[in-house]
């Protein structure tokens, strides 16, 4: 992990990538949970009987299900003390150019694209990619954005 004691380190960082997370492992139970608290209960995610006959030869993980693991994976790449709070202040680009099957494992990496003061804070873009456990092409591409407001 690493960790940046203040703003300004963190600024000086942008160019630079974070490194990788642990690998998550995606289970049918993980995606059925999702499934559950979005009331997105498409069969591709949680039948697996009918699922074993479509282009996937199986169930696949929502989209949005490996976008909310970002929090999670991110905060193993990186910390920022001396905060008063951080704040998901939201994404600009998403894509999703591969499924992620039930059972494989992914991972996130990132790159610090950008960081820059605001009146209300600084603004850092990280370009984060999840990996999915030996598949060239990741499962999704997302620029996130956080908003770190310092101590008073």
């Amino acid at each position: 992990m690493r960790i940046f004691t203040n703003l300004a380190e963190l600024k000086a960082a942008k160019g630079e990538h974070l490194g990788y997370s642990d690998w998550r492992e995606i289970s049918q139970e993980r995606v059925n949970a999702f499934a559950d608290a979005t009331d997105d209960h498409q069969w591709i995610h949680v039948d697996p009987e009918r699922a074993k006959d479509s282009p996937f030869g199986g169930t696949i993980g929502h989209g949005y299900l490996t976008l909310s693991l970002l929090p999670s994976l991110l905060g193993e790449l990186y910390r920022v003390d001396g905060l008063r709070m951080a704040i998901n202040y939201g994404l600009n680009k998403v894509r999703f150019p591969r499924p992620v099957p039930v059972g494989s494992r992914v991972r996130a990496g990132a790159e610090i694209t950008d960081v820059k003061g605001t009146p209300s804070g600084t603004l850092a873009n990280l370009r984060v990619t999840i990996e999915v456990e030996g598949v060239d092409r990741p499962a999704c591409i997302a620029d996130t954005l956080t908003l770190f407001v310092p101590q008073e």
